[in-house]
């Protein structure tokens, strides 16, 4: 029997992720990382699968002693199930350990971060969010940010040349 042309990787890190917020580097800066969890409905899953999902403007807020994902869009499969109606931007639950909410409930408070979704990947089989906590950046850092990263290209293209 023929074998299929699928292969596994060692690291599998690259085809695992689902979706990057990139804006999140820009618009903020990022300090400590967690990794949660999220609860998903069956649709919802074969839309990662598919790669159907868009964190652009997606944000967590905690009530209630509980994290929460905001804005995240999903979009259905055409194929999904009649007899639901889908909703793209619902809030999602986020599972997180006690102790790791107590902490981000702690340093959202009372130190002025906000909590911003930086990645989502499979894990396991499992579908995990990224979390950073952010401060927002002012207009004259993000200029900052971006001529360090020209310099910084512009450095390995003469090291590259010589």
């Amino acid at each position: 029997m023929a074998k299929s042309g699928k292969k596994k990787t060692k690291s599998g890190a690259s085809s695992s992720t689902i979706a990057l917020n990139k804006k999140a580097r820009h618009d903020y800066t990022l300090t400590d990382r967690l990794e949660a969890g999220i609860a998903l409905e069956g649709w919802e899953a074969k839309s990662l699968r598919a790669g159907k999902v868009q964190m652009v403007d997606s944000y967590i807020l905690l009530k209630n002693n509980e994290a929460y994902l905001f804005g995240c869009l999903i979009t259905p499969l055409p194929t999904a199930s009649t007899h639901i109606k889908p909703d793209p931007r619902r809030s999602r639950k986020l599972l997180m350990h006690r102790h790791e909410i107590d902490r981000l409930i702690g340093a959202v408070e009372r130190k002025g971060f906000s909590l911003i979704p930086t990645a989502m990947y499979w894990k396991r089989g499992r579908a995990k969010l990224e979390i950073a906590l952010a401060k927002g950046k002012k207009e004259h850092d993000k200029r900052t940010t971006i001529k360090d990263r020209d310099w910084q290209r512009d450095k390995q293209r003469l090291m590259k040349g010589r």
